[in-house]
């Protein structure tokens, strides 16, 4: 576990870098997870920890992108993803840290690279949209409950999928941060009932709020100056490289 002035640096860093993930690149949200592991030795405290900070940066994105938001695609997931948090919220209590982070790199990592090479082969884009039957979507809803109620991860697997959707940057990003913010809100009865949002917690959360702030700021200026192939590129390979530092 990181202390001192060190632990400050790393966690406004990952408080930047969510501010930067809500209102632009998405793929920075598991990074600023790795970070919080590092100045909290158990993944669970810190997704605790994790979750007001995204919640804020979920308003903030709300607040700007609202006009974007593509509803279908929120209610075509929120139930199946609702479920998986119920799912995580039964079992976090019986896995184990190292356990949890595996599972959740190898599922990350393995839909980043079925999500590049869906973009490569010879299928037009129309029909790769096409080919996501209702049941992948079911399947990554639940997947990507269960894992953010346990590490506030999910944000990889939900880049894969509406990039998979194949959505204009601005429609991305305002679907994802209406998305992001009911589920975030879902979560949070049972994280306090888990002990992972605690008075002390939140408190921490407040002095971070400024630097989720600037990053959101700084996320609006980024994406903005992004064409859309370089945006869906830098999304799947943070996702990937996310995936990959909840192996190490």
């Amino acid at each position: 576990m990181i202390a001192g002035p060190l632990l400050w640096i790393f966690a406004a860093l990952g408080a930047f870098m969510v501010g930067v993930s809500k209102a632009g690149i998405t793929g920075l949200s598991i990074l600023s997870i790795a970070l919080f592991t590092q100045v909290f030795p158990s993944s669970k405290q810190a997704s605790g920890l994790v979750l007001p900070l995204l919640i804020f940066g979920d308003f903030v994105a709300v607040f700007a992108y609202r006009k974007h938001t593509q509803w279908h695609y929120v209610w075509r997931l929120f139930p199946w993803t609702a479920l998986g948090v119920v799912l995580g919220y039964v079992t976090l209590g019986r896995i184990s840290d190292h356990a949890t982070k595996s599972m959740i790199g190898g599922i990350i990592v393995s839909l980043a690279a079925l999500s590049f090479w869906r973009r490569y082969i010879s299928v037009p884009n129309d029909q790769r949209t096409a080919a996501l039957h209702w049941s992948v979507a079911a399947c990554i809803g639940v997947i990507a409950g269960f894992i953010t109620l346990v590490a506030n991860a999910a944000g990889p697997l939900m880049a894969i999928y509406l990039v998979a959707m194949r959505l204009p940057k601005m429609e991305y990003v305002g679907t994802a941060a209406v998305f992001f913010m009911l589920l975030n809100l879902f979560k949070v009865p049972f994280m306090v009932d888990l002990g992972l949002i605690t008075v002390q917690s939140f408190g921490f959360n407040l002095l971070l709020a400024p630097a989720v702030l600037l990053g959101a700021v700084a996320g609006r200026w980024l994406l903005i100056r992004v064409n859309q192939t370089l945006f869906e590129q830098l999304v799947l390979a943070l996702s990937a490289i996310g995936g990959i530092l909840l192996f190490l």
